[in-house]
């Protein structure tokens, strides 16, 4: 009930996200829904046909792909004043990502996967969406090279794992790992916590 919740708060925070991204690109309403739904349950998609876990969960729940598609459509109508609260979202998308991120754990666990299946499960759910939104948008994924993302994913998933694994219940590891996988969040967005970067620079063609 509590991952339920969060999903769908998750999705819709997403979903607005990704409307305001598709804004920047001047996108009509359709394009706006389909950025917006892309960034919402793109990753669960993404996820489930790699895993080959049917149905779809947009298929089957379609009241998700109808929450991604309102919300999309009310980031138009309301984008001057959601983008005053940019905190909010950062704050919300921190938290989406780790439910994503424990729902797409549980996904693969289900099916009976290796635990580090399960960790890729994760990692492809929560972080999927906002790769696609940037593709679709033609902007460098900013999951790749901003503050610790994809990261706190694969924390998140292995911190679930190992408290399943040690015994604790299931809604202790979950809301353990919510806390966790938050703080560790806002706090790499506070500090800017980063991953090593590989910066080439071309020298010339390579024979």
């Amino acid at each position: 009930m509590l991952l339920s919740i969060l999903y769908i708060i998750g999705i819709t925070a997403e979903a607005m996200t990704g409307a305001l991204s598709a804004g920047r690109r001047q996108m009509d309403w359709f394009g706006v829904m389909l950025v917006a739904s892309a960034t919402a349950i793109g990753g669960g998609t993404v996820r489930d046909i790699l895993l080959g876990h049917y149905p779809l969960g947009w298929v089957k729940n379609p009241e998700f792909l109808m929450i991604t598609c309102i919300a999309g459509i009310f980031t138009t109508i309301a984008a001057k004043w959601i983008i005053k609260f940019k905190g909010v979202f950062i704050r919300l998308d921190a938290l989406g990502l780790v439910v994503f991120s424990i729902i797409g754990t549980n996904v693969a666990l289900d099916m009976g996967l290796h635990p580090l299946i399960c960790m890729v499960s994760a990692l492809v759910t929560g972080v999927f969406g906002g790769l696609l939104r940037d593709l679709i948008c033609r902007q460098t994924p900013l999951v790749l090279h901003q503050e610790l993302y994809a990261s706190v994913a694969l924390v998140a998933s292995g911190m679930y794992l190992i408290l399943l694994e040690l015994g604790i219940s299931n809604v202790i590891a979950t809301v353990s790992t919510i806390i966790v996988g938050y703080l560790m969040r806002m706090a790499a967005v506070r500090f800017k916590w980063r991953l090593p970067s590989f910066h080439l620079e071309a020298e010339g063609s390579i024979h």
